[in-house]
């Protein structure tokens, strides 16, 4: 003989304490929140159990509890909850979270789960082929997903973990092995979201038909329409222009975009804040992730060590081709990179990099301003609405962070009429910009589309002394001898 154990006031709890055998209604409903249940076998229940015969009476009874719990936390968060519902409907919706345990992703959870939203919350488990514990002690998402399991629970929405590892390691690791190994530099938070969170997630999930799928990102989505398949979705930058997530949402399709709510958007960090710790979150004080892919966990020395291997090449001064020391392979440095290498009177910038005969070209002249790029080339191009048109000026991003270029934007396409790509010039100089990395397109506070950097090729890019370029050719660099001695500029002495 079962019972039914209400997790409502004691008001009602008399009501269902003589319930046998309750119905399904009990366990899928929209006062799902306030009752015991199993998650585990919860996605195998049916919404709804046509065998229900519970009185009006009783259900009404349950609502009126219900909405007075509710109420209280609606009215405390109702001036945050604009970006957590869809604009022109009052229909109570069914949202995948995607929780990572982190303080964002909760309160966006809390947000949800206020606005009356039948919540569900998906831990994703992106691990690797390989043993994990060759670079961790121990398991790094034991944590988080306690963090996450205790924010469920406070609000009783139940938490399913998706296991993603070999899409990852498809879909992203292997993308990112390849593209460094030619010299490349990725960005695997862009990657993360357009192939897995928004990607194979919602491939995962698709069969359980959610109207929606959530996460603690700080972008801000405006949907024109309830209908998926006449919905023309607009991503706006958030609230808060530092910690702003637009960049890493640029590659998205307006089919990703249909499908999402950011519900901080419509907040700042500081405001987040504090409502994680009105809400009295178990995670309240937790410090914010590194990143939401694996370099945020992982040594990554070690493991792009591990994938590609090391191989001995040399240092040149860009300016004088003087040999300098050696260096671990080309794949490990980037334009712009000081860290890692080792070399006294610094300090010293990767300016340029000779993949076919791995050498590393350094300067400690990296921000002379006759030296800096205004001029690349981007391709890969997705747009989330029209393209722009053949020559037109724009706002871009070449990094995540608050700054913004000015550019001019021409459309040109490869010699083999295969690629289009696009020509951008910025207004401004840049230092950093590197192949690989993407480029985020705004027209005023609106996204519309991102590509990845190809190449810089114009008259201001970093010079390179013939010198250095012959002896990046020799091929017997033993003949050089020992690294010359470096003299300290004055400024350091």
């Amino acid at each position: 003989m079962r019972r039914a154990i209400v997790m409502a006031s004691t008001a009602v709890y008399p009501i269902f304490a003589s319930l046998q055998n309750p119905p399904n209604f009990l366990w899928k409903n929209p006062l799902l929140p306030f009752f015991h249940r199993n998650p585990q076998s919860r996605m195998l229940r049916p919404w709804f159990s046509s065998t229900c015969n519970l009185s009006s009476q009783v259900i009404a009874a349950v609502s009126a509890s219900v909405v007075s719990k509710n109420s209280i936390e609606y009215n405390e968060l109702k001036p945050y909850l604009s970006c957590s519902v869809v604009s022109g409907t009052e229909k109570r919706l069914k949202v995948a979270v995607l929780l990572s345990g982190g303080v964002d992703s909760s309160v966006a959870l809390r947000l949800l789960h206020a606005a009356g939203h039948s919540c569900t919350a998906f831990y994703l488990k992106i691990w690797f082929q390989e043993d994990f514990e060759n670079f961790w002690s121990g398991c790094p998402w034991d944590e988080d997903l306690k963090y996450a399991q205790a924010v469920c629970n406070e609000v009783d929405v139940p938490l399913e973990v998706v296991h993603l590892s070999e899409e990852y390691w498809t879909k992203v690791v292997s993308y990112i092995i390849s593209e460094y190994r030619c010299g490349r530099t990725p960005n695997p938070d862009i990657l993360c979201n357009t192939r897995i969170k928004f990607g194979a997630f919602l491939d995962a999930i698709k069969h359980l038909e959610f109207d929606y799928v959530a996460s603690g990102h700080y972008a801000h989505i405006i949907h024109s329409s309830q209908d998926k398949k006449e919905d023309v979705c607009i991503l706006k930058l958030s609230k808060d222009m530092v910690k702003d997530q637009t960049y890493f949402l640029s590659h998205l399709s307006q089919n990703q975009l249909t499908r999402l709510l950011f519900p901080l958007g419509c907040l700042t960090k500081d405001e987040v804040r504090k409502l994680a710790a009105k809400m009295n979150l178990p995670n309240k004080d937790r410090k914010d992730s590194q990143g939401i892919c694996f370099l945020g966990k992982v040594n990554f020395s070690e493991f792009i060590s591990k994938h590609i291997g090391e191989k001995e090449g040399i240092l040149l001064e860009a300016e004088t081709g003087d040999y300098l020391g050696i260096h671990r392979g080309f794949w490990f440095y980037t334009i712009g990179q000081r860290q890692g290498l080792r070399l006294p009177g610094g300090p010293w910038y990767v300016v340029e990099k000779d993949v076919c005969n791995n050498v590393i070209f350094v300067s400690r002249k990296y921000f002379s301003c006759d030296k800096r790029r205004r001029t690349f080339r981007v391709g890969s191009l997705k747009w989330i609405r029209m393209s722009p048109g053949k020559s037109v000026h724009l706002l871009c991003k070449v990094r995540h962070g608050p700054g913004f270029y000015k550019c001019r934007v021409s459309t040109g396409v490869s010699e083999d009429g295969d690629e289009k790509f696009l020509v951008v010039n910025l207004f401004e100089d840049d230092q950093g910009l590197a192949s690989g990395q993407f480029t985020a397109f705004y027209e005023d506070d609106i996204c519309i589309g991102s590509g990845v950097i190809l190449d810089s090729w114009d008259d201001l890019g970093f010079p390179v002394c013939t010198k250095a370029r012959e002896i990046a050719n020799m091929k017997d660099k033993s003949k050089l001898g020992k690294p010359v001695r470096i003299i300290n500029l004055e400024s350091n002495t």
